[in-house]
């Protein structure tokens, strides 16, 4: 915690772990909240949202396409990572976030970035699946549509990229990671597309 009203180096280094945002920043948003880590993240993502909001329509025309081939060579993973200039595309901080996703997708196997993705034929059969191993728990209907809905949550965190706790980090979700990359560096950055390829699986 803060001593005496001083920040200490531990909780800013744990925060800026925890965000990728720089020393100074993680110093500021720590004083703001006198110390509670949990707070001045909550307060750093909502300021985030709010800058994200603002640079929603724009155009995230620039990027880079990444590959991964993971060793054994049985493994490939290419992402494609959007953002609005290219001098951020050729920052350190997106180039080492793509190897980053690359490796979460070689090991997490995604099949979507978000829920909105998700093929809709997918999600009606598994909601049959599901209303099936409940068919004889005595529950009444509207319960049993509730657990239902409740697994359909579930399955996105299993199946959506953007939902999936971080390969690195699993105190965060891939796009906690990308909301803190995008108050980094200032400007709309988004997953665009991604395909993971396994000899033998198709």
């Amino acid at each position: 915690m803060a001593n005496n009203g001083k920040i200490s180096l531990e909780l800013i280094q744990q925060l800026r772990e925890r965000t990728g945002l720089g020393m100074l920043d993680c110093r500021k948003a720590l004083e703001e909240t006198a110390g509670d880590v949990e707070q001045a993240i909550e307060n750093l993502r909502k300021k985030g949202a709010a800058k994200a909001a603002k640079r929603a329509g724009n155009v995230a025309a620039e990027g880079l396409v990444h590959a991964y081939i993971h060793p054994g060579s049985r493994i490939g993973v290419l992402v494609e990572i959007n953002c609005e200039t290219d001098f951020v595309a050729r920052t350190e901080d997106i180039r080492q976030f793509a190897q980053d996703l690359c490796l979460h997708i070689t090991a997490m196997k995604p099949m979507y970035i978000e829920p909105a993705d998700v093929d809709e034929k997918f999600i009606v059969h598994e909601r049959e699946i599901f209303k099936a191993q409940l068919a004889d728990s005595g529950k009444p209907e509207k319960i049993i549509d509730q657990i239902v809905n409740g697994k359909i949550e579930k399955m996105y965190d299993e199946v959506c990229l953007s939902r999936q706790p971080f390969v690195k980090n699993d105190q965060m979700t891939v796009n906690d990671v990308l909301d803190g990359l995008k108050m980094k560096m200032g400007e709309k950055i988004i997953i665009k597309r991604f395909a993971r390829y396994e000899i033998g699986v198709y």
